[in-house]
């Protein structure tokens, strides 16, 4: 879930692979304010040298424990429907550059939203 910001100089953009239909539903179940681009030949993710991670991991002690949780508990585990070892990135663009870059080694390497969004403040107060 994203942390909602109240910054009217940062705007956000979420940008995937994906079909643009399934990446506006995911959108919509995420309450994501911002905008929402679909980039299925990846061209940004190479601009930005986001790879695919290793399938070990994807499949960390951190992604199997969740993994048994989820089975203890009794919820149902939906199969990936997308490319599982793209893991993306976050950034922090001013004028069309990147001033700020996380790329995750697995799924549970995400930088908090707050983390971004102070990057983003202090990226836009240094060009005030």
């Amino acid at each position: 879930m994203h942390q909602a910001h109240d910054d009217p100089r940062i705007g956000l953009v979420l940008v995937g692979f994906s079909p643009a239909e399934r990446l506006a539903a995911i959108a919509g179940h995420l309450g994501w304010p911002g905008l929402v681009l679909s980039d299925p030949a990846r061209e940004l993710y190479a601009r930005l040298n986001v790879g695919r991670a290793a399938w070990w991991r994807i499949y960390s002690p951190g992604t199997l424990l969740t993994y048994t949780r989820a089975v203890l508990t009794g919820t149902r585990l939906r199969p990936a429907v997308e490319d599982a070892r793209q893991l993306g990135a976050d950034a922090v663009l001013v004028d069309g550059m990147v001033t700020s870059l996380w790329r995750p080694r697995s799924p549970d390497d995400r930088p908090a939203a707050a983390v971004v969004l102070a990057a983003a403040r202090a990226a836009v107060d240094s060009r005030i």
